[in-house]
Parts: C-alpha cells; structure tokens; sequence
C-alpha cells in the first residue's frame, strides 16, 4: 500500500508534459507533401523541448498572412480547439513577426511560439560548454530584440495628446540599449573563446582532422562513440549534442583527431546559423567530412541537401568527403513502393550488396553502408578512414610517414 501511494506521488510531481498544437502554411512554392514533412519534424522538436502534440492545422494560402499569420477563418477554428481541448501552446512552423505574435496571442490567450524559438528552447536546455551557452544567449537575445514592443504592452501609451504620454516607449529604449550593451559583451566573450580554441587547434596541428557533419539525429555520437571508444552523450532526439567534442582515434597505427559537431536542421534561423559559426569551425577546418546520412529517414535526399548547403555557408563544402549511410538496419521500416528501387526492383529487405549497387552508392563517392548501433559493417568504415586519413597526412604532413 505504501508502495502504490509513494508511486502515484511520483506519478503527481512528475513534471507534466505542455500539450501542443502545430500550425503550417502551404503556398505555391512549397507543397502539401513537404509542409507535412516540416510539421511532423516540427512535432519531432516538440517532444524534443518535453511537449506533447494533440493536433496540426494547415491553411493553403498564397502567402501567410500579415497580421495573424493565418486566415480569420482558420483562427478561429484554432482557438475553439485550444479552449476545448485546454492547450497550453500553439507552435508555428516557420518564424512569427512581433506583430503577428502579438495578435495571435492576443486572439488565442495562449503562449505561442516559431520554429526558431523552439530551437531556441531546445539548444538552452541542451548547452553545456562556456562557449554553446554564450553562443545561445546571443541567439536568444538576438531574436528578442525585435519583440521588445509586445513584451511592453503594459506600459505603452493609453491615449495621444501631451502630458498624456505613459513610460512604455522609453523602458523600451531602456531595455534595447540593455540588450545591446549585452550582446556586444557575449561577442567579445566569443572572441576570447575562438582565440582559446584557435590554439588548442593550433597545438594539434600535426595530426590529420576528421568531422562528423550531417542532420540532426542521424547517429554521429553513436558513430563517434564507436570510433573513439568514448561516452559522448547520444540519445533519440534532436539535437542531443550541442558542443563540439574531439577525440584521438586509433585505426592500425593510424592516429587523427575526430570531431563531432552540432546537427543541422531545416529552416534554421540565419542568426542562429551565425551565432554557431564559430562551433563548427571543427568543421570547416577539418581535412575530412564524415557527412552521415540517416538512411531509414523517408526524406534523407532533402537532409542532404540541407548538409550540403549550411556547409557551403559556412565555406567548407570543397572538401574531402566520406559519405556514411547509417541506421541500414532500420530501412526495411520504410514503404519501399515508391522511390526505393534497386535495379527497377522492389526491395522490402535490401542486403549489404544492394546497397553497394544503388544509386545513393553511385552518387557519393566513396559511400559506406553502417549500423553504428548494432555494429553491422563499421569494418568496411575504419578500412576507409584508414585509407583516407593516411592519404591526407602523407600529403599534408610528408615528414610523419615514418609513423607507416
């Protein structure tokens, strides 16, 4: 009896998940396909920050609209959901102006957040370094600048006139300046780190730098892990890992440096993007991308391309790349009936070999097919990495080829 009671007081102060609803667009230029897409990974976020989605509502619009993001129509239909069913926030899947915000809220007398505000949420809670929480701060308070105004409604002005005028405009000024004046110290702060890290790289300069690059939660810790023999901490959410870890790796008598970075992600906020430029300097600076692939994901093609281009944003695409296909072990749980094929064939269960003789083999070169959790062909990737990495450093560093 003690028991039963000692459990359901467990049960009662265990902290109770927000329950969510989504809302998306769909215009001309995106598809009902590809915003369902962006709002299942937007859920996927939700669970991510310890929320729970109850239900999605999309709209076919030309273009979102200027005031409420949403029709009149269609905000209405929401609120009656929110007040029904006791929703404690709506999410957005793409970035809200302070207008918008203002009104929404104003309309469905609930917290309503963006994509980027979630992420936002997600990369404070997961910001364990000096440098990830700086770097956070910076993007929140970035992305807090603009709304300033609506988190004064209080104190603006009630009526025009002189003598009339209330406090609301100048504590904004107030808290802008504050804001400002603290954002120009993070950006010093980040300067006195990546000075830091520029001579702890500068002191391993003599081995051969590898990084895992690649969308968020494809399994690069896992692969990290499995490398390095290390703990780096991996779980099945999005971006589990916030900083940037590096290790020494030991493949035969090969040694180099492994780095394993932050995932990317659709639709990241560019201040965001800007903000963690100097995290995956790892990146930028390595001799080698291990660009790994989730293969069991339906929408692979488009996290590659999403790689690709942040790379190229950041200046690191014209680099040596090994392409891993990870979690193969999962691909017989996607529906196959529709793009995946091997040699005009359907293939429920694909072996090791179909897979060598697919296009996505044919398109990345080199391409290896891994299951880093159940340790399914990671020899044939050590054998790459070994190959490579001894290429690069003959290359770069001729005078350590006695280490061979």
């Amino acid at each position: 009896m003690a028991r039963k009671s000692l459990l359901k007081k467990l049960h009662d102060t265990a902290p109770k998940k927000e329950k969510a609803v989504l809302v998306g667009v769909v215009t001309p230029e995106s598809s009902e396909q590809k915003e369902q897409e962006y709002l299942d990974e937007l859920a996927f976020l939700v669970e991510t920050a310890g929320g729970e989605t109850q239900h999605i509502f999309t709209q076919k619009l030309h273009k979102p609209d200027r005031a409420t993001f949403v029709g009149t129509g269609k905000l209405e239909e929401i609120k009656e959901y929110v007040t029904a069913e006791e929703i404690d926030l709506v999410v957005f899947d793409d970035e809200l102006s302070p207008m918008q915000v203002r009104n929404i809220e104003n309309e469905l007398k609930v917290k309503v957040l963006d994509r980027s505000n979630l992420i936002l949420d997600i990369f404070a809670s997961r910001a364990q370094s000096a440098q990830a929480k700086t770097q956070v701060e910076l993007a929140q308070l970035q992305y807090l600048l603009p709304r300033l105004t609506r988190m004064w409604t209080h104190l603006e002005r009630q009526k025009g006139g002189i003598g009339m005028r209330g406090p609301g405009e100048s504590q904004i000024e107030s808290d802008r300046r504050m804001i400002n004046n603290k954002v120009a110290l993070l950006k010093e702060k980040l300067k006195i780190i990546d000075k830091q890290n520029l001579t702890q790289r500068k002191n391993r300069k003599d081995l051969v730098r590898a990084a895992l690059v690649g969308y968020t939660n494809v399994g690069k810790s896992t692969i990290m892990n499995m490398l390095a023999k290390s703990d780096v901490f991996a779980e099945n959410k999005l971006f589990a890992t916030l900083d940037t870890t590096v290790r020494k790796v030991v493949i035969d008598n090969v040694p180099f440096l492994l780095s394993d970075t932050v995932g990317f992600i659709r639709k990241l906020p560019h201040h965001l993007v800007e903000c963690f430029k100097s995290t995956l300097d790892e990146a930028r600076e390595a001799d080698i991308l291990i660009h790994v692939v989730d293969i069991s994901h339906p929408n692979f093609e488009d996290h590659i391309n999403t790689v690709n281009e942040t790379l190229k944003e950041l200046g690191a695409i014209n680099k040596e790349v090994i392409t891993v296909f990870n979690k193969i072990d999962a691909y017989s749980t996607v529906e196959t009936e529709q793009e995946w094929m091997v040699d005009n064939e359907e293939a429920p269960q694909l072996t090791l070999e179909d897979f060598k003789r697919s296009w996505m083999a044919k398109n990345s070169s080199p391409a290896v097919f891994i299951s880093a959790t159940a340790k399914e062909n990671t020899d044939e990737l050590k054998d790459i990495l070994y190959q490579r990495v001894k290429a690069v450093n003959e290359k770069i560093y001729p005078f350590n080829n006695f280490l061979y």
